[in-house]
């Protein structure tokens, strides 16, 4: 089934790449974006596991909108050019001032079930989690056999970037139920058309 262009998706294979894809268009075009509202960022943060679920996310306004979207133009321009040669060291030392913000503080307790599930310790923190997703960056790109696995989706008209941990390395696209059903329906078309030709 095909993803509408306004659902969030967490199928990159890394909290931080999950955060770069919530925004897509090609150069010239008029880029869509995931993460339009504060009820829009507390999705991702529950969906994303940057949060545990249940947690309240109620403090979530503009303010923790905008400097997610901040982050997440430094990560896309800092892991775009470090697939394609070597990103700039302001960027490089932003993302770095960013990931060295404390960790949210995470807590095992019991579950109505009476089995362990996380919680935080505290209330979330814009801070922390935009740190967090920092962090996942900064150990995606100083890590070799994993930043190596980093693929551009194939799809015609995506930019999302994503981990090939398929066996073979084959995998093309970020998604096989969004970019590569829409290929094949293209190429069915394609093969249609030239058909009654």
């Amino acid at each position: 089934m095909a993803a509408a262009s306004h659902d969030l998706r967490f199928d990159s294979g890394r909290l931080c790449l999950d955060l770069v894809a919530t925004v897509s268009g090609r150069p010239g075009e008029e880029p869509v974006d995931r993460l339009a509202s504060p009820e829009r960022l507390r999705r991702w943060l529950l969906g994303s596991g940057a949060v545990p679920a249940g947690t309240g996310l109620e403090m979530v306004d503009a303010g923790w909108l905008s400097r997610f979207h901040a982050a997440r133009e430094l990560l896309r321009r800092v892991v775009r050019a470090e697939t394609g040669g070597r990103a700039a060291d302001g960027d490089l030392e932003r993302v770095n001032a960013i990931a060295s913000t404390a960790p949210p503080v995470l807590r095992a307790v019991r579950g109505a079930d009476g089995g362990l599930v996380r919680t935080l310790a505290g209330p979330p923190d814009c801070g922390a989690l935009v740190g967090l997703v920092a962090r996942d960056a900064v150990e995606l790109l100083t890590d070799p056999a994993v930043r190596g696995l980093l693929r551009q989706c194939e799809g015609e008209s995506c930019t999302v970037l994503y981990l090939d941990t398929s066996r073979g390395r084959r995998r093309r696209w970020c998604s096989s139920e969004v970019c590569g059903n829409r290929e094949r329906v293209a190429r069915h078309r394609r093969r249609a058309l030239n058909g009654t030709r």
